[in-house]
């Protein structure tokens, strides 16, 4: 299957939000601790910190970070008690907003966030408002030299749900979420590293936005993800695909 690569939109806004704000480590030392917390210290029994171990690894954090991160979440030293919440809204023109948080002050957390979409022209909404055209999948994502007929053999025998060869030049698969970590290790075992993998929300239902509407956008998404309790921000726009070129990602 051709198209444009749903993950793109995702690894070019954080790659420029995070260089920008030097905060990734605090974000993924955090999800370190709850993953820990929810369920236990071994990466091997508990998936999601698994795959919150390989994110950090992959961001060059240190082994003894992670190590004390996910310390921290079983009751070694002070920790945090963090509540994990998702806020729903609309940015404007429509496009559907689902805002991952991680906070140890509910209510400040539901007033920074509902600061921000007041300032920028967005609406707030209710639980339930949008999360329904969204489906948490794993993506795994293989640079542009790989051979394009062995991969596509592999993922679906592997179990994966789709293959997409994109128009940025990978190939993406997309993955059930509870599956993820188990297709991700066959395609390991046959020697298909991948250059990126993560887990998502992928919207089920896409809006078009031109380059103006993209900004507009944009400025809501990079506020939300400003604010220190955001883990994660998706939406269901479609950015223009040399919309980061015009951008120059700045």
């Amino acid at each position: 299957m051709a198209g444009h690569s749903k993950w793109a939109n995702i690894k070019h806004r954080k790659a420029a939000q995070d260089s920008r704000r030097g905060k990734i480590f605090t974000k993924l030392i955090r999800e370190l601790v709850v993953a820990a917390k929810a369920g236990g210290p071994n990466p091997d029994d508990n998936p999601r910190l698994r795959a919150a171990v390989e994110k950090a690894l992959g961001a060059n954090m240190r082994r003894d970070t992670v190590d004390k991160a996910i310390s921290r979440g079983v009751g070694a030293g002070d920790s945090n008690n963090y509540d994990e919440l998702t806020y729903e809204g609309y940015a404007p023109g429509g496009v559907a907003i689902l805002i991952e948080c991680m906070t140890d002050n509910r209510n400040r957390t539901a007033g920074e966030v509902r600061h921000v979409f007041n300032k920028r022209g967005g609406n707030l909404g209710t639980d339930g408002s949008v999360s329904y055209l969204f489906r948490r999948i794993g993506i795994i994502s293989y640079s542009a030299d790989i051979d394009e007929e062995a991969i596509f053999d592999a993922a679906l025998e592997a179990g994966a749900n789709d293959v997409i060869f994109t128009e940025e030049g990978t190939v993406d698969l997309e993955i059930d979420f509870e599956e993820f970590l188990a297709v991700k290790d066959r395609l390991l075992d046959q020697g298909f590293m991948p250059k990126d993998s993560d887990i998502i929300m992928s919207a089920t239902q896409q809006v078009q936005l031109d380059q103006a509407a993209t900004e507009k956008l944009l400025a809501l998404v990079d506020d939300l993800e400003d604010l220190d309790d955001v883990q994660n921000v998706y939406s269901n726009a479609t950015i223009p695909p040399d919309f980061w070129d015009k951008r120059g990602n700045k």
